[in-house]
This record gives C-alpha cells, sequence and structure tokens, in this order.
C-alpha cells in the first residue's frame, strides 16, 4: 500500500477484489484522493476508451463538451481497472503508454496529459494463458504485475467464516431493523460444509436471506434456503470424510490426487485441519 506500484489483484469472481483494491488505496499516501473503479468488461470498445481515457468536444458525434476520463478522475488518487483480462488489444496498447510514461490522451485532444494516478488491477481469468494464446499483450502483463496478491477462493479459507457471518450478521441487523444473535452450531456447521462456488459473494447473499427469513433470535438450519441444504447434502455425498477415525492410505493418495496437491483443500475434504493431514501422511508416507 505504501509504495506507488502498480498491484495486481488475482482472485475468482466473489472473493473481494474490489474491498482489497479499497484497502490499499485508504492505506496508501493517496487515501486522501479518490478511489475511481472502472470495469473492463462493462462496456464495448469504442465506450470503454472514452470512458478510461475521456473525450474532448467534437471527438465523436454526441460529444458536444469535455467529458472527463477515469484517468483524470482519478487525479491524486488511485484507479482500480476490474476485470482488465477482459480489456480489448487495442486499449491494452493505449494503458501500456499510460503506465510507461505517465501520460494519456483523450480522445480528440491534441496533446497528451499528465497521469498522476496510482493502478490497481484485478482478474478471475489466467493472464499467463492469455499471453500465451496472444489475447492478452506480454509486455502490459509485465507492467501491471509489480506487485502480485493472490485472494484464495473462500472453501480454501473456511476459518474466515465465522469472522464474516458476524459482519455480515451485524449489518443485516441494522439494514433489517432484527436484532439476530448469531448462527446456531448446526447451522453453522451448514455453512463450514458448504464449497461456496460464489465465494463471499454468495456467503453474503445467504446471511441476508436467512436474516430476512428468521422469525427467532437465532438462525437455524431451518432458515436456510432449501437448494442450500440441498447443495450442502450433495458435496457432502461427493467427498467422502475421514473423520477422527484416521484414513487409509489409498483415500488419502486418492483425494491428494483429486485436488491437486493442494493440502488446504485435502484437509477441509477430509474434514480434519492441516496438521492432522501433515500427521497423517508423515504416518502413511504419502508424499
Amino acid at each position: 500500500a505504501s509504495s506507488e506500484a502498480t498491484a495486481l489483484v488475482i482472485g475468482d469472481s466473489g472473493t473481494g477484489k474490489e474491498l482489497f483494491a479499497k484497502a490499499i488505496h485508504e492505506l496508501s499516501p493517496r487515501k486522501n484522493g479518490p478511489l475511481v473503479v472502472v470495469n473492463c468488461g462493462a462496456l464495448p470498445e469504442p465506450l470503454l476508451e472514452s470512458e478510461i481515457f475521456g473525450a474532448r468536444r467534437g471527438a465523436y458525434t454526441g460529444a458536444v463538451e469535455n467529458r472527463p476520463g477515469r484517468i483524470e478522475m482519478a487525479r491524486g488518487g488511485t484507479l482500480f481497472l476490474d476485470e482488465i483480462g477482459d480489456l480489448p488489444l487495442p486499449l491494452q496498447v493505449k494503458l501500456l503508454r499510460v503506465l510507461e510514461n505517465h501520460e494519456f490522451q483523450p480522445l480528440g485532444a491534441p496533446t497528451p496529459e499528465k497521469a498522476d494516478v496510482r493502478f490497481i488491477a484485478a482478474t478471475h481469468r489466467n493472464l499467463e494463458a492469455m499471453v500465451a494464446a496472444g489475447e492478452f499483450r506480454r509486455d502490459l502483463y509485465f507492467r501491471i504485475n509489480v506487485v502480485s496478491l493472490h485472494i484464495p477462493p473462500l472453501r480454501e479459507r473456511t476459518e474466515d467464516i465465522p469472522l464474516l457471518v458476524d459482519i455480515f450478521l451485524e449489518r443485516f441487523n441494522n439494514a433489517y431493523k432484527k436484532n439476530i444473535r448469531g448462527f446456531s452450531p448446526e447451522a453453522l456447521q451448514l455453512l463450514l460444509d458448504h464449497d461456496f462456488p460464489g465465494n463471499v459473494r454468495e456467503l453474503l447473499n445467504l446471511v441476508e436471506q436467512t436474516v430476512i427469513l428468521c422469525k427467532h433470535k437465532e438462525i437455524s438450519p431451518e432458515c436456510f434456503p432449501e437448494s442450500f441444504v440441498a447443495a450442502v447434502n450433495a458435496n457432502k455425498r461427493r467427498t467422502p470424510r475421514a473423520g477422527h477415525a484416521g484414513v487409509s492410505k489409498e483415500m488419502l493418495e486418492d483425494t491428494l490426487e483429486k485436488y491437486k496437491g493442494n493440502k488446504s483443500k485435502v484437509a477441509r475434504a477430509l474434514g480434519v485441519d492441516r496438521t492432522t493431514l501433515w500427521r497423517w501422511m508423515k504416518r502413511l508416507d504419502v508424499k
């Protein structure tokens, strides 16, 4: 946060990349400046170009006045380029020039202008694979990947779920004028057993649903939507758990292969912590 380096935040959809960008901005020397967001996948290329770089009067039909772009609006602050993997190749060239020369040229402007902005980019896509496929410029990738931050999906950090639930519960208690104390142990276990393909965003929406549906002081499993409970039960059937009785060498090897050696995923799938998993691997001589 304390540097001016361009940062790249990588994570699945719903993991909270924009919140990370906001945290970096608010901890930086530019915190008193604006944090301006551009979603690179939300607009077609012609509109996206004027949105980022701005346009001067007469630059195109309908441009009857000067229009500041997001780079200009972020002057003295931070520009957050969300889903940069969706940025069209022609605009990648223009963005590279901004990063290299700290200058940008609005559409229709006769001369370039100074860019006083710190860049943070985010993506859920594999930019290295896109570079190899010719879908993303290699030079731009190196320019934005000065500091790389990877946000793991929620299924790999289930220890965060109780904390996030408390934060969201307080938010929705205030929003819906309720006084729900918390989740019952059974309800919390359902949350911990879910793999959350939608990540933190899915958890946020689920807590809001349960707060709306709950008529008591504590959220119980009956407050969850039926589709959520069915998804948790289906996931349990797909993933055999070892519990505390131990695990066979075959089961351990199969689970490691299924999750491509990811110890966090394997431990969660087997219902144990990583320390127990390492102990089992050592005892059973599993590499």
